[in-house]
């Protein structure tokens, strides 16, 4: 069997989810750069409590991951697998930064890595597909670095201060990231 690490990177590790993260998650409803860029529904700020509703349980169709760094235990974003298709090897991955000052610095290639390599060794999964906001290029350099295949376009479905975006659907496939 080879060597890999399963929930440490290079700069992050994958930690569950605890009641004491609902802070940080609410902290970075008040940053509509982040929310814009994560989400296309409505944004608004939450409370702690409300922001307590990510803090998952344990569910059979989805892992859910907190990113903390490996230099001094930061919590500064999450990354999940949802709409897990047993059946059918498939599922759906969201990420997020929360933490501005750790944006555009590696981190979050480092988190798509480590998931990719979750989902495709121990989950045994066939395909990992994404959505996102044909505006949000940051992300969109990091998923194609890591591999992802743009998919589908579709268009104009978000709008945002009077302008319509496409969103974009991305795919990997295990033989693909394997080939990497």
């Amino acid at each position: 069997m080879d060597s890999y690490s399963i929930f440490t990177g290079r700069l992050l590790r994958f930690a569950p989810p605890s009641a004491e993260d609902s802070a940080a998650f609410a902290r970075w409803t008040q940053d509509a750069d982040y929310q814009r860029m994560l989400e296309d529904d409505p944004i608004r700020p939450l409370s702690i409590e409300q922001a307590g509703m990510f803090n998952g349980g344990i569910s059979q169709d989805s892992f859910d991951f907190r990113l903390r760094t490996l230099v001094d235990d930061t919590l500064i974003g999450f990354i999940v697998l949802f709409n897990i298709k047993w059946k059918n090897g498939s599922s759906m991955l969201a990420m997020g930064i929360g933490e501005a000052a750790y944006r555009g610095k590696g981190y979050g290639s480092d988190a798509l890595n480590l998931l990719l390599g979750y989902a495709f060794r121990e989950l045994n999964l066939y395909r990992v597909g994404l959505n996102v906001i044909a505006y949000n290029l940051p992300a969109i350099r990091a998923y194609e670095r890591a591999g992802f295949q743009l998919e589908g376009r579709g268009r104009g479905m978000v709008h945002r201060d009077g302008e319509r975006y496409d969103l974009l659907q991305y795919g990997i496939l295990r033989e693909e990231w394997a080939a990497r």
